[in-house]
């Protein structure tokens, strides 16, 4: 089976402190991850480095056969990321952020309107489609960061902590949804300290502390 994420000898370090120790792994299709840690283990810097956010020390990211560095387009146009504080446009409304990420990966504006509104409805933001972001609350703003990483197509999504700010009915609708990604043949990275979603996703499991990667 070919794998669809593959990290080699991944590091990030500032002087002489490892914030992420290099690391080894690769996940394979319809495989869903996850890595558990404590507060400032390292969970955010390794996801920053996955996306690009932030340039490794040493190693490389590999997404279907493409580099994240010398092929950081092609990469990014198969992978959805969600980070654990999602950022967007001052100027655009919640229904312009996801017309703008979906337009811009080729959906058609009819697909826009079935699936976006269904996103939004289904993650109780429909009603509040025409405000902008930071007129939401934390849980709002998370919830937007969701609707813009499904609306469009991917092989790898990466969630960093996509329930800290959930209610119970949302962790439920994205239990559903990573699930419905996984029976497509989807890859999916998340890191964690919800139970919920150990016990009821992980085909594996990463422990990190101190900056250091071991499958548990």
């Amino acid at each position: 089976m070919t794998n669809i994420l593959e990290v080699e000898e991944l590091s990030k370090k500032y002087a002489d402190y490892y914030a992420v120790s290099p690391v080894s792994f690769s996940l394979a299709p319809a495989q869903i991850a996850v890595i558990t840690g404590p507060n400032g283990s390292g969970k955010t810097t390794l996801f920053s480095c996955l996306t690009g956010l932030i340039p490794p020390s040493s190693g490389s990211v590999n997404v279907t056969g493409f580099d994240l560095h010398q092929d950081e387009l092609e990469v990014h146009r198969r992978m959805a990321s969600v980070p654990d504080v999602p950022r967007f446009y001052t100027e655009l409304t919640a229904w312009e952020h996801l017309e703008f990420i979906a337009s811009a990966n080729n959906l058609d504006k009819n697909e826009i309107e079935v699936r976006g509104k269904k996103l939004l409805e289904d993650l109780g933001l429909w009603e509040a489609r025409s405000l902008f972001p930071h007129n939401y609350s934390r849980g709002m703003r998370l919830k937007l960061g969701l609707a813009l990483a499904f609306i469009r197509p991917f092989d790898v999504l990466l969630l960093d902590e996509p329930t800290s700010a959930l209610d119970i009915e949302s962790v439920e609708l994205l239990l559903d949804l990573l699930r419905g990604c996984r029976e497509t043949g989807k890859t999916i990275l998340l890191s964690t300290h919800d139970q919920r979603l150990i016990d009821s996703l992980a085909d594996r499991h990463f422990f990190i502390n101190n900056g250091i990667i071991k499958e548990a």
